[in-house]
Parts: structure tokens; sequence; C-alpha cells
């Protein structure tokens, strides 16, 4: 499964937040996030150094600092030094799950460049994986044992997640469920921590804290839908993305799932049809042409629009200030994506 792959290499730090102080605070956040986890990543046996260093050089979105340097606004120190160390380790902890994924899922690229264990080896991919969760250790060492011990919650949310989807649903039935807890907890988990961290660390209220941690858990599982709908939907001109992927992985994402519950000849032809990976081009478009005659994206997209309700529920604990607005943009920028 794609969860937790950001499609785009550009950094979000130039994105548009709908107001200018709040927009060049947030630069400003993000180049300090940038510097210290160059710095941190630096550190060690050079034959190591390059290894880790190979993932943060290529790119990424830098997502998560962003929403934890947004969620510092709800508190009395915004972007102060101890939310950039918060928004670094939570980046350099996704990092570290990228190179233990590609393992897991035998990738070969990453961010447009060869993954790690594509370039060295699956045991370097994996050591290079340990020792980045060794540098965010460090940083979380120079916070505060409330913030280890959230990080401990998380990342065994993380491998739960991950074994979750390792060992697969039971059966049909469930697949449905199997794919949202997979994705709460495999992609929503480590936003969600973002919003917390940030929002913890910049003396925001218990009330606040908990509202941003419930918010970033809904934006994750949002953008990771939205993110599996366009791997189906989407004109790879716009996107960038070569339509079938997952389904060439044998990898079913909730558009598919909610497509092959359909009681009509598209959703038992689909069943029929998705029983693994589909190796030939031919099943490949036969399939994405059934899943756009099939209801599966418009269920989807209500299931999008029922956790943007919950956002809504979490939106109405904060005050409205311009980082609630730049909040609201991202989720309604999420779903315009896929319309």
């Amino acid at each position: 499964m794609t969860t937790g792959h950001n499609p785009s290499s550009s950094h979000v730090s130039s994105v548009d937040l709908g107001d200018a102080d709040l927009n060049e605070r947030i630069a400003v956040g993000m180049d300090e996030v940038e510097k210290l986890l160059r710095h941190e990543l630096a550190n060690g046996e050079e034959f190591v150094r390059d290894k880790v260093l190979h993932l943060a050089e290529a790119g990424g979105k830098r997502f998560r600092p962003m929403m934890a340097l947004l969620a510092s606004e709800f508190g009395e120190r915004p972007g102060c030094g101890d939310v950039i160390k918060a928004g670094t380790v939570v980046e350099i902890v996704h990092l570290a799950t990228l190179y233990h994924d590609d393992v897991m899922d035998e990738a070969e690229r990453r961010r447009g460049v060869e993954s790690a264990n594509q370039r060295w080896s699956n045991s370097v991919a994996i050591l290079a994986g340990d020792v980045l969760l060794a540098h965010a250790s460090r940083v979380m060492g120079q916070l505060d044992t409330r913030t280890i011990t959230h990080f401990a919650e998380t990342f065994e949310k993380l491998v739960t997640g991950q074994m979750r989807e390792a060992l697969g649903s039971r059966d049909r039935t469930g697949a449905v469920d199997h794919y949202m807890k997979v994705i709460e907890e495999k992609t929503g988990v480590l936003i969600a921590s973002a919003c917390f961290l940030g929002a913890l660390h910049s003396g925001a209220s218990e009330e606040r804290i908990d509202a941003l941690y419930k918010l970033g858990g809904i934006i994750g599982v949002v953008f990771q839908i939205v993110d599996d709908m366009i791997d189906i939907y989407s004109d790879p001109d716009d996107s960038g993305k070569t339509p079938g992927t997952d389904l060439r992985e044998g990898v079913f994402t909730l558009p598919v799932l909610l497509a092959m519950e359909e009681d009509s000849d598209v959703g038992r032809e689909l069943t029929g049809m998705l029983t693994g990976p589909l190796t030939d081009e031919a099943d490949v478009e036969r399939a994405l042409r059934l899943l756009e005659e099939s209801s599966g994206r418009q269920r989807t997209l209500e299931v999008v629009r029922e956790y943007l309700a919950r956002a809504d529920e979490q939106f109405d604990r904060l005050p409205q200030i311009p980082a609630t607005m730049a909040l609201r943009q991202l989720g309604e920028f999420t779903v315009s994506r896929v319309g």
C-alpha cells in the first residue's frame, strides 16, 4: 500500500496559507526544521551519513513539520525552538518508516530516486531506518518525558498498522474496516502526533492540544484516501502518477473495496478479477474502466465528507485565528484534488 507515501517531492513551505504573516512564520519555521534535520543527520560515520541522508536530500513535502508549526500557532510560543525540534523528530521518524516500508514493499523508487534497498541492499536500508530512529530519539531527549512517552505510543501504533497491513484482512467482509484501521495507524497517527507535539511545545492548553491531535489524525486519513483515489481516477498529466499502480501491486484501497461490495455485474466482475496483483496491462485497463462505472468513487467521497464533518467538530473547539483557516483550507484543497 502507498500509505504514508507523498507523491510529490516539493516542500510545502511555499504553500499559501491565506495570511501573509502566517506564511512568513511557517516559512521561517520550515527553514529552521530543514537546518536541524540536515545537521542532525550529518552526525555519525561517513559511510552511514550518505545512507541516512539519501531520502532527506531527495526532497519530500515536509508536511508533518508544517502541521507541527501550524499547531504551534495555538500556543503562546509559536515556532519556538522546542517546536522546531518536535517537527524535526516527526519528520525523522517518518523518513525511518519510508526506509522500512520500501524493504517490505520491495520498492525500486522513492521520491524520484532509487530506493535505499535498491541502491544498496535490504539490510543497509533497514539499518539506515534504525539509525534515523536513533537520531529522532536523541532530539526527543532534548525535550521532555511526555514527548518520549507520547512517541512510544505513536510508534507502537505505527508498527501495529504496518503489521496489520502485512497480515491482511481475515475476510472480504471486513476489508473496508481493515483498510480504515491501517491508514489511521500508518498515516493518521504521525500527522496527529505532529499536531500534538507542535501544540504541546508552544504551550497550548490541554483542550487545544486534544482538538489538534484529533484534527491531525482526521486530516491524515483524508489525505491518504484522496491519494488512493488519485491512483485510480486521476489524469496522469495532472497528477504525475500512473493510474492503477496499487492494482498492479495487489493493493486494494477504499474505492476498490467499496466497488467490489456492489451487488452488480461490475462489482462481481471486479471481485473475480482482483484476487492478487494484476500483471496484464489489459486487465489493469479493464479494472480501471469498471471502477469508473462503479459507485466506488462516489461512496469514497462520502466517507471523506464524513471525516471532514468530524474535523468540523474539532475546529469548533479552536479559536478562529489564521492557522485555523489554514487547516480548513488544507482539508478543502485535498478534496478538490479529486472533485
